[in-house]
């Protein structure tokens, strides 16, 4: 150590094990080494959370939203780590009490992919009867609502297992959110599906930074908040509005997607039965200088318009 030098202090980041979860992890891990000017490192802690425990069972019959983050909150809750590095479309609208979203670093692609083994590159030209592997309920309903003759079977698992399970014949086709793909160098596998087609779920492609600021100094949560792309935020903040009015959750079939293009921002979400066979729409703009409270209500407004289409009641999925 170079004489008078402070020794490097150490967080601990709170992450699943996953080879995606991973790759996003350490990516936080290099950006706060680097702008600390090497001061602070990070060391990663991997957890199984109740959603990686599930290998065939659908999200929505297991608890559904949060399965993915509790165990790392709890971590973060009770010191074992300093921040939690989380998908966001796996955290719930409410986050534990005392915790903070405290960065949102630059939004990946946020569409979905589409994925066969054969060359197709649309869902319009499988086959009729071809069967699509997914294990979520928006993809599914949306998949049912462009073509109702396909049949759906339930793909649980990372990246690499459903990949697996396509390879292995299950299924003609499955779906990938193109962030993933990207940060993992597959790209090149999927066909990205354009937003009008099927609106992403709400946070899809961005990572978030959860911390308990009054557990830690003053200068790391200064630090931490360095990592935030404000654009990214912004569409963050509409999305997340959009999930809480409607309250979702993996029994709710809905998507949310806000992108700042022509020089507004641009609000987009809808809500689908189960079985694709209705579905309610609703858009939206804020002009190019909204604030978190106008993109807050750009999200929220679009939801109350759809629950008030929806007769009030949001359908969700029944168990058999």
């Amino acid at each position: 150590m170079t004489a008078g030098k402070a020794p490097q202090k150490s967080l601990k980041i709170g992450t699943r094990g996953s080879p995606l979860a991973l790759v996003q992890a350490r990516q936080v891990a290099a950006d706060i080494e680097r702008l600390s000017g090497g001061d602070v490192v990070g060391e990663i802690v991997t957890f199984t959370t109740g959603g990686d425990k599930l290998t065939t069972e659908r999200l929505i019959n297991a608890g559904g939203k949060g399965l993915f983050t509790r165990e790392i909150d709890a971590a973060v809750d009770d010191g074992r780590c300093d921040l939690a590095v989380h998908s966001l479309k796996d955290v719930p609208g409410a986050i534990p009490d005392g915790q903070e979203l405290l960065a949102y670093p630059k939004r990946e692609d946020p569409r979905d992919g589409f994925i066969t083994v054969n060359g197709i590159k649309r869902l319009a030209d499988l086959p009729e009867g071809a069967t699509v592997g997914t294990a979520s309920l928006r993809r599914e309903s949306q998949t049912l609502a462009l073509r109702p003759d396909l049949n759906i079977v339930t793909f649980r698992g990372n990246v690499q297992t459903r990949l697996r399970k396509l390879e292995d014949g299950l299924a003609e086709a499955t779906y990938l959110a193109m962030a993933g793909l990207t940060r993992l160098d597959m790209a090149h596998l999927a066909s990205p599906v354009p937003v009008e087609t099927m609106i992403p779920a709400a946070g899809q492609g961005i990572i978030t930074i959860a911390a308990r600021p009054d557990a830690l100094d003053s200068d790391i949560v200064a630090l931490l908040r360095k990592l935030d792309d404000p654009m990214t935020r912004l569409a963050a903040t509409a999305e997340r509005a959009f999930l809480v009015e409607l309250d979702g959750s993996c029994r709710t079939a809905m998507g949310g997607h806000a992108c700042f293009h022509d020089d507004l921002w641009k609000f987009s979400g809808e809500v689908l039965r189960p079985d694709g066979s209705e579905r309610w729409v609703e858009h939206g703009i804020a002009q190019t200088d909204a604030s978190e409270d106008e993109m807050t209500e750009l999200g929220r407004s679009a939801g109350e318009r759809i629950r008030a289409a929806a007769g009030g009641n949001l359908p969700a999925y029944e168990d058999d």
